[in-house]
């Protein structure tokens, strides 16, 4: 593997802030809401505190028996101590495995049997509102983030004894487990080793080679999702002072954007489509940035063009990274203020040289094409390792060092991978059913989101979601469709109805069966 060669000697995760602090101990992290496990510690902290947070939790975990190698899964209310929590249990030489607190408690459920009666780090709140009883037969033992229970053992308690020393995994050790999106049904485990963290690493490190100055680094993204360790990684080592959101609301991140002042901006790709009115905020909120990051998925052209829109920086960029849970960031693609409002959204980007490939293969025997779009593939030294409890799982998507993505395109003749759709939501003679979704976008600015998912009975269905749920402008609708694929009359939603995953990735084949079922007589997501 060509990063291992060379020198990639793991990311070490479980010193990570003790090394920030080394190096830049009044960095500061800033948080938007409170620590479950120590609300004591306010919202703000220097990085020597966060690193001596995060000993202290290690030692509270020892505490309660969890050893080396021990899997300790993390469930619990959303907050940056899920993210703290696998740290810690990182530094003591456990394998941490992060469960997105959206998942319904018969999937965790069927999760802890994956990974075989694991250490469950949970809190009250979860214990009451989502986890069955059984919970605490699948799980080895329970101990509580917050909250008492005569069945689950306290960690408020702070470490009363002397910390325990950080202890060294090798590079190859798994040292991360994290579960995909969930699309498609029951999440797969994904285990990450300090070897593909790191190589996950370089290629992400390149948009902090665009600040001459340290400037604050903001970030909304899951705190489940392998993504966070590595951008944590790049700008706390770095010095960068680091303020994460918890909550994604518009006019609560604009008040805080405004206060901040942040020069880059990490999200998910729908989380900046709800942030468009930031533009407009007579608070500029976004005027600071000089560079928006997104690692999960292609976004719609009028988000990018709005948002970029908003700085007022000499030259912002805007950078969209394609890759998967599996594989890490693949192809990337940067976007000034130049961009044109026609721009293709589906053109992803191109390999970072020496540290990722990819490959389109043909399902036809012709060339992939816009016509014929072919398997995406990819090659990283940044992919997993395997999925947890599912091996044979793995091996059907791995050929050799490539990895099968799941999505369908092409590569032009420059070199440029266009995505078209996901296997599984190919809509056969359509074309691309989120190509057609960005036009839909570029042209209805009333738009907050629209998805278009088949039907089993008649032309697909777009959902739709306006801004402020305002009523849709069906006028205006007809005119945008003209020239478009045929389809059905669209289906209006509140944008909150939408099934999602933890990274707000929509549930297409979950809203299908929503709609589905509505068509029967069942009321699904009260329209707008």
């Amino acid at each position: 593997m060509l990063l291992q060669r060379i020198g990639n000697r793991g990311i070490r995760l479980g010193t990570l802030f003790d090394r920030a602090a080394a190096k830049y101990p009044s960095n500061v992290l800033m948080l938007d809401h409170d620590l479950d496990i120590a609300p004591e510690r306010g919202r703000s902290m220097t990085i020597a505190d966060a690193a001596e947070l995060v000993s202290d939790l290690g030692t509270r975990l020892w505490r309660a028996r969890v050893r080396p190698g021990d899997h300790v899964v993390v469930y619990k209310s959303n907050a940056f101590d899920i993210t703290l929590l696998a740290v810690a249990a990182a530094r003591i030489g456990a394998v941490p495995v992060l469960l997105s607190p959206y998942l319904d408690g018969e999937t965790v459920t069927a999760l802890l049997d994956r990974v075989e009666r694991p250490v469950l780090i949970t809190d009250v709140a979860k214990l009451e509102s989502a986890l069955p009883d059984s919970v605490f037969t699948h799980a080895d033992r329970v101990l509580l983030a917050a909250g008492e229970h005569p069945r689950a053992t306290s960690l408020a308690e702070p470490a009363a004894a002397p910390h325990v020393p950080a202890l060294w995994m090798p590079p190859e050790h798994p040292t991360l487990v994290t579960h995909t999106s969930g699309t498609t049904g029951i999440p797969k485990l994904a285990v990450h080793t300090g070897y593909s963290l790191e190589a996950r690493y370089r290629p992400q490190a390149l948009a902090t080679t665009l600040m001459r100055r340290r400037e604050t680094v903001a970030m909304h993204v899951s705190f489940v999702h392998s993504r966070l360790f590595t951008a944590l990684a790049i700008s706390l080592l770095r010095g960068f002072p680091v303020a994460v959101l918890a909550n994604p609301d518009p006019e609560h991140a604009a008040a805080l954007f405004a206060r901040w002042r942040p020069a880059v901006l990490e999200a998910h790709p729908n989380t900046y489509l709800s942030w468009e009115p930031l533009a407009d905020d007579p608070r500029a909120p976004l005027s600071n940035v000089k560079f928006f990051s997104s690692t999960f998925d292609a976004l719609h052209p009028r988000t990018v063009r709005t948002l970029i829109g908003a700085s007022r920086r000499r030259a912002p960029r805007f950078g969209q990274i394609y890759g998967q849970s599996e594989v890490g960031p693949s192809v990337a693609r940067s976007y000034g203020r130049n961009r044109s409002p026609e721009a293709d959204g589906r053109c992803v980007g191109i390999p970072f040289p020496g540290m990722t490939g990819v490959r389109v293969i043909s399902r036809d025997g012709n060339p992939p094409s816009p016509t014929s779009p072919g398997f995406i593939e990819i090659s990283s030294d940044g992919r997993i390792r395997t999925y947890l409890g599912e091996q044979e799982r793995f091996h059907k998507q791995a050929d050799r060092e490539w990895w099968r993505m799941g999505d369908l395109g092409y590569r032009t003749r420059w070199g440029c991978l266009h995505l078209m759709d996901r296997e599984v939501d190919e809509i056969p003679g359509f074309g691309s059913t989120l190509d057609v979704e960005d036009r839909l976008f570029t042209r209805l600015d009333e738009l907050a989101e629209v998805v278009i998912v088949p039907m089993p009975q008649g032309p697909p269905r777009p959902v739709v979601c306006t801004k402020d749920d305002r009523p849709l402008d069906h006028a205006a609708w007809r005119a945008a469709v003209v020239d478009l694929p045929p389809m059905a009359e669209p289906t209006q939603w509140r944008r909150a109805d939408l099934p999602q995953t933890a990274t707000t990735k929509i549930k297409r084949l979950e809203l299908i069966r929503l709609l589905d079922g509505a068509s029967g007589g069942s009321q699904v997501g009260e329209p707008a």
